[in-house]
């Protein structure tokens, strides 16, 4: 018999993207942070973006996960952080159910559905997983985590880590260190530094899904503040930071616009050539990112990478 729930932490919140939108707009760039891509169309187009030939973070951190999950230690549970439909936490769940052992899996995600979704599959398909999935937002305050206390394995996939810039990144580490407890143990999937052609056209493919993803955010824009936003009025823009080590995706105004922001009760004025950020996405150093966790308090066990080192996954043990 199907074993799991769903707790609600954080409701949705219809006025969350109306603050995110005036704070952006104070800053220079104007900034729309990326979480607001995740509407339904922007959701099924990232996922046709994870299948893109130039695309290669999502294959690659499955077959290291393939490679490497029957090589993590035991534990009583598993936390997924922005776990979504959790389809490549699979590996994880076999490699963790290996002879039969009883698993409490709990995935975190802004969204009930998907969670609810995931918890019926999984429940069906590993007999000896119970599923306790919270919707939260990992923004916020992660604790308390179900399950015993130095049994958990907190799971952060796919290099969203990426989308934090340092000053964010190093609050997000505080608080899982916070959520946690001494033994608990952290993976981590991360993009690592390379050939900046491959970076940029990963974030700018030719069949131009990639873009279309990025102006989906004004799409939930026009919709959510009653904003006169056409998309084509805007050109997708991915460039590679040197000097930050990151992607940049922007949105490019063609021409001089004016757009009521009516739920605002707002003008927002743009100037030919004036850019929106619309995400970051870091890309690390192995060495780098070892320090970045010892300093919130998760000594590394392991590190591993592809063949061509473009990603890794690093498990790190969390201290006292």
């Amino acid at each position: 018999m199907s074993d799991w729930a769903v707790e609600v932490r954080t409701a949705p919140d219809p006025g969350r993207l109306a603050a995110d939108v005036r704070a952006g707009l104070a800053l220079s760039p104007v900034t729309i942070p990326p979480k607001w891509f995740y509407d339904e169309k922007g959701s099924q187009l990232f996922d046709q973006i994870t299948e893109l030939p130039e695309y290669y973070p999502t294959r690659t951190e499955h077959a290291i996960l393939e490679a490497h999950a029957p090589e993590l230690p035991a534990v009583g549970t598993l936390v997924e952080l922005g776990a979504g439909y959790s389809r490549k936490t699979r590996l994880l769940l076999q490699a963790l159910t290996r002879d039969g052992r009883p698993l409490l899996f709990v995935p975190l995600d802004v969204a009930e559905e998907p969670l609810r979704e995931a918890a019926v599959r999984i429940t069906a398909d590993f007999p000896t997983v119970t599923v306790r999935g919270i919707v939260a937002d990992f923004d916020d305050e992660l604790g308390p985590l179900p399950g015993t206390p130095g049994d958990r394995l907190v799971a952060f996939l796919g290099s969203t880590i990426g989308n934090l810039t340092p000053g964010p990144r190093a609050a997000f580490l505080a608080r899982l260190h916070r959520a946690t407890d001494p033994g608990d143990r952290f993976l981590l999937g991360a993009d690592l530094v390379k050939d900046t052609d491959r970076l940029v056209q990963a974030y700018d493919d030719a069949a131009g899904v990639t873009a279309a993803f990025n102006k989906n955010v004004l799409a939930v824009l026009a919709r959510e503040l009653d904003a006169d936003l056409d998309p084509d009025d805007f050109d997708h823009v991915a460039r590679y930071d040197t000097r930050l080590d990151r992607i940049e995706m922007r949105l490019r105004a063609r021409r001089d616009l004016t757009v009521p922001l009516r739920r605002l009760g707002l003008q927002w004025r743009l100037a030919r050539g004036e850019e929106i950020l619309t995400e970051t996405s870091a890309k690390f150093r192995v060495d780098a990112l070892a320090a970045e966790l010892a300093a919130a308090g998760f000594a590394v066990e392991a590190v591993w990478t592809d063949d061509a080192a473009d990603f890794s996954l690093t498990l790190a043990r969390r201290g006292p």
